[in-house]
């Protein structure tokens, strides 16, 4: 007998029927022996409609409220899989994030988990009832209801795993398991069977829309074993582990394990700025102070050396504001400089621990792009990762070669 804690998102119980599927799914788990805790997300298109509601009544919601009415998205789905699993004659209880005690700070709309009072979960599972908690929520100290941002219903899944050490942690949704990279960009993108936890970290960093970044965090920090699969067809899914649990065989091979891409990115470049100690901070700090990430960043040096082109990457949605920052703040107070900028730009990026032990791995990349008659505009490696920005206009060619070029093609590139 084990324990599972099984996540379904919304689309997985995004109408009455799927929700009768997920029912007989668990159902099958129970029917064997195994304990089962179950969290839902809201049902597809809920909490946007919540969202649509708010603005037509306050375009400036404060977030207290705005949590405390997409919080009852989730409210629907446990109440309806519960009674599913009742008409299968399956004893079972749901449970909102604050009735079951999951704690929060009070960060509204971004919540994160303190700690989970647990004594409740044990004593259903114990008297044979499975437990449905509602995703994505929780309550801080005062009582008020709080939400964990967008996606959030994997973190909480993860973390009931860890509170109550479930033997595994399984993310149920409209894919089968993680992938090689996106199926709909390379046709022939292969399902992994084994992934690490930190290729899987730089995966959802990078673009890969499979897991939410802190469900996967959860799952490194307290060593919970993690699998995606499929809510609509059966099958082994993918296994995301800690490095040093995959087996000798697979720390080998392959070298890469992923491609992630995104197009959400905008380039910036201060041209003829003072090649001085705190120009990055001058130029980052109100970029920062409007709470605007900041990914890549290059600084070259002219030949003078008295004068530096400064270049980084933005969300694409943050690129208007940033641009306004830098004319209407730094430019003047650095004074002077020429700002260029593109939104046209994508970032592909090559993931794999097996890069740790193999050199060459960059400069195939460069000459694969450069087959391909495709310019790299930036550049930005990690132990594990190497991303390149290039034209927009090129980014699926570039996915699609560098997949073939390092073997990801293959049908055996899962791990033995």
């Amino acid at each position: 007998m084990a324990l599972y804690v099984q996540k379904f998102g919304g689309t997985s119980v995004g109408s009455v029927e799927r929700i009768k599927a997920v029912a007989e799914k668990v159902k099958g788990f129970r029917d064997q022996g195994h304990q089962i805790v179950v969290v839902v997300s809201a049902m597809s298109g809920e909490t946007n409609r919540l969202i649509g509601l708010a603005n037509e009544i306050n375009d400036e919601p404060t977030p207290r409220e705005m949590d405390m009415l997409v919080s009852t998205g989730e409210q629907v789905t446990i109440s309806l899989l519960a009674m599913a699993l009742h008409k299968l004659g399956v004893p079972a209880t749901s449970y909102t994030g604050s009735q079951v005690g999951i704690l929060t700070d009070s960060a509204h709309t971004k919540a994160r988990i303190q700690r989970i009072e647990t004594d409740e979960i044990r004593e259903d599972l114990d008297e044979g009832r499975v437990v449905v908690v509602a995703g994505f929520q929780g309550v801080d100290e005062e009582g008020n209801i709080t939400t964990l941002g967008r996606g959030g219903s994997d973190t909480t899944g993860v973390a009931l795993a860890a509170a109550l050490k479930a033997d595994e942690s399984q993310i149920y949704t409209d894919v089968d398991g993680v992938y090689t990279t996106d199926p709909r960009v390379c046709s022939k993108a292969q399902r992994l069977d084994t992934i690490t936890v930190e290729e899987m970290l730089e995966l959802a960093s990078l673009g890969s829309k499979v897991l939410q970044i802190r469900a996967v965090e959860f799952a490194g920090k307290y060593n919970v074993p993690l699998r995606v699969l499929s809510s609509f067809e059966d099958g082994p899914g993918t296994l995301i582990v800690a490095e040093s649990e995959q087996d000798e065989d697979s720390m080998e091979e392959p070298l890469i394990s992923g491609i992630a891409f995104t197009a959400n990115e905008a380039k910036l470049t201060l041209l003829n700025t003072p090649d001085v100690p705190g120009v990055a901070s001058r130029i980052l700090g109100p970029i920062a102070d409007a709470n605007i990430e900041v990914d890549m960043i290059v600084q070259n040096v002219a030949p003078a050396g008295d004068y530096t082109d400064f270049t980084f990457t933005v969300a694409k949605g943050d690129f208007k504001q940033t641009t306004r920052i830098l004319e209407d703040k730094v430019i003047p107070e650095l004074g002077g400089g020429e700002l260029r900028g593109d939104d046209n730009i994508a970032k592909v990026s090559l993931v794999g621990v097996g890069m740790r032990s193999h050199a060459g791995v960059a400069s195939k990349m460069f000459r694969v792009l450069a087959d391909e008659n495709i310019n790299i505009r930036m550049v930005s490696t990690s132990e594990i990762k190497i991303s390149v920005v290039i034209d927009e206009k090129h980014m699926e060619l570039a996915v699609r070669a560098l997949h073939e070029a390092f073997g990801l093609d293959k049908s055996d590139i899962e791990s033995e």
